[in-house]
């Protein structure tokens, strides 16, 4: 069926927006975390549009990630910067155009941090907030992992002056399971100098022939 792909995408974006629905409304966020692993977990699984290959499916256990801190959820103030469109370099070579639109500050381990926001500069648009830290490469996906990406659901909340920034939901772009996925990665504006022990964990090497 020539639509079949296509429906299938739609229905896993109408499940991950529904996720962080539920995610949002849930006053006790590590009871969320748990809600948002347990379903990503069946997700990568079960779905045909898994970012796994399909031949690790049946042998996976689950995804990786440290556990939960209380002390890597922020609110962040989201402040103005000029406009200033970005070609971020994305996984299979190419670059995806975004446009800069403010700068996220917060506190996190005690000091003062900032990551660039930027607007993917495609039709509706969307927030896109990725990041990388001293873990990136040794124990979490070398090319940083993701915070917000609202024009794929990733949206953990705010209101028109910051968001909320959790970073136990970090997580890692597709093509760090597969590369037949191209995503942008991050950009040097955001690496952030110290360890984000929280979040997804670099995804364990499956052996599709177990």
């Amino acid at each position: 069926m020539p639509a079949r792909g296509e429906l299938e995408l739609l229905d896993w974006r109408r499940r991950v927006f529904a996720l962080y629905a539920e995610v949002r409304a849930d006053a006790d966020a590590e009871h969320a975390w748990d809600r948002w692993r347990s379903v990503r977990d069946e997700l990568f699984r079960t779905h045909p549009q898994s970012p796994l290959p399909p031949e690790a499916r049946a042998g996976f256990a689950g995804l990786e990630y440290f556990p939960y801190d209380q002390g890597l959820r922020v609110s962040a103030h989201v402040e103005p910067t000029d406009p200033e469109v970005r070609r971020i370099a994305a996984s299979g070579g190419e670059t995806v155009s975004f446009r800069r639109f403010g700068l996220a500050r917060f506190e996190l381990v005690g000091a003062p941090q900032s990551l660039e926001l930027y607007w993917l500069e495609a039709y509706g648009g969307g927030v896109f907030c990725p990041f990388a830290d001293g873990t990136s490469g040794r124990t979490t996906y070398g090319g940083g992992r993701y915070l917000l990406d609202t024009v794929k659901g990733a949206d953990l909340g705010g209101d028109d002056e910051s968001f909320v920034l959790d970073f136990n939901f970090a997580y890692n772009p597709s093509c760090s399971y597969d590369p037949r996925w191209v995503c942008p990665l991050t950009p040097p504006a955001n690496r952030l100098r110290l360890d984000v022990i929280g979040g997804e964990r670099h995804p364990a090497r499956i052996d599709a022939s177990s």
